[in-house]
């Protein structure tokens, strides 16, 4: 195919870069323990220095990959889809939601709400970032807010990100993987004393599952 043509699919979203696809069970938030076959979207600007798949930054590293073939794979595997990254907000989601529900499946988002909300989803899990904040809509939609405490620095971030989700929004502090003996005590202690927030672990790692 002409790299303008692919060029200009991927900017509809009718091709985007994938990083990576595969069935395994979801880890962390409100579906942990669930069957689900995750899609990791190459591209991401927001940069956490503690980011866990640094490799997926670099959209260019990632081969576009169309969205009819991706939907094709995940419906063999799971009624549930979990769309990741990188970001996947830095592509239109529409495309590749509608692919999906097509086949009658249930579309999840993990994403920092950095761009603009694109797609048809399920579920909308919100983990905002202190170095490129979410656009201001996507806070009304979140199903689930999940803040990542590196330090004692980021429950005053995390009240702040509460402070603007919807009511029925599902709070969330996750430990850091890195630094987690050090902080799930502080976070135990914290949603201890601020029963609004639950304590969500990373048990796929617990589990050395992807």
């Amino acid at each position: 195919m002409v790299k303008d043509t692919v060029l200009a699919m991927v900017d509809k979203g009718e091709m985007l870069p994938l990083m990576e696809e595969f069935y395994t069970i979801q880890g962390e938030g409100y579906h942990k323990g669930t069957a689900a076959y995750f899609i990791r979207i190459g591209g991401c600007d927001v940069g956490c220095h503690w980011c866990d798949v640094k490799e997926s930054w670099d959209a260019g590293t990632h081969p576009p990959t169309g969205i009819t073939h991706i939907a094709e794979n995940a419906a063999t595997y799971s009624d549930t889809i979990v769309v990741t990254g990188g970001e996947p907000l830095t592509w239109n989601m529409e495309p590749l939601t509608q692919a999906l529900k097509i086949k009658n499946l249930q579309t999840h988002i993990e994403t920092s709400g950095a761009y603009p909300l694109t797609g048809v989803w399920d579920w909308i899990c919100l983990s905002p970032k202190k170095n490129k904040l979410p656009v201001a809509p996507i806070y009304e939609k979140a199903h689930e807010l999940k803040m990542i405490v590196f330090n004692k620095h980021d429950l005053i971030f995390a009240e702040e990100q509460a402070a603007l989700v919807n009511k029925d929004c599902i709070l969330y502090l996750q430990p850091e993987w890195s630094v987690r003996e050090k902080v799930v005590p502080m976070i135990v202690d914290y949603v201890m004393q601020n029963p609004k927030w639950k304590v969500s672990l990373q048990t796929h790692k617990y589990l050395n599952i992807p």
